[in-house]
């Protein structure tokens, strides 16, 4: 990205003070979703700049950044969209948490797919368990008991998978996956 050049010196440092504090906003982005994002807000101050070429050159700069806001604050939404579009290109799973962690706060979807996250992480803890401690883990049934994990074994108590518990544990991960994939997309179509 080609930066503004100010005559006005203190417009200069105005303008590289917010660009950079920009560039630590959106660190957490890919080098082209930075350099797009970027690009963009440098748009925006380039065109107000020249529309009001006739006024002080430090004060159209500051009126442009009061009305783009701080970036720290303004550009969480912007960093939380294109994580969520990272995270359905690629497929990766620390893209996902890194962008249901920044959409958090954006609703009861996200809650639900943090949950669908934090159960997906457990379930090849759980079959490690499983291999390691057979009779401790599984899914229990039994005197008001109902319970997917791990559990001391209790008189009345029975673990109702048995041998089928590793293979339902890996489909219901993958069924998941693609559910949280599924949800993210379909935030993002509603947000478009």
């Amino acid at each position: 990205m080609k930066r503004i050049d100010f005559k006005s010196t203190n417009a200069q440092r105005i303008y590289v003070d917010y660009i950079k504090r920009s560039e630590r906003a959106l660190s957490i982005l890919s080098s082209a979703d930075q350099e797009d994002s970027l690009m963009e807000l440098n748009s925006y101050i380039y065109e107000y700049t020249q529309a009001h070429q006739t006024e002080d050159e430090t004060t159209t700069l500051l009126n442009i950044l009061e009305r783009l806001g701080a970036p720290e604050t303004t550009l969480k939404e912007v960093v939380a969209a294109k994580k969520i579009d990272q995270a359905v290109k690629t497929f990766n799973l620390k893209h996902l948490i890194e962008a249901l962690f920044l959409n958090f706060r954006n609703g009861v979807v996200y809650v639900v797919l943090f949950v669908l996250t934090l159960m997906l992480i457990c379930f090849p803890i759980l079959i490690v368990m499983e291999v390691l401690y057979p009779a401790d883990i599984g899914l229990f049934m039994g005197n008001n008991t109902f319970l997917f994990g791990t559990m001391e074994p209790e008189a009345g108590v029975n673990e109702v998978l048995g041998n089928t518990f590793i293979p339902v544990v890996t489909l219901l991960g993958v069924v998941f996956y693609f559910l949280i994939v599924f949800l993210l997309k379909l935030v993002k179509k509603t947000r478009s």
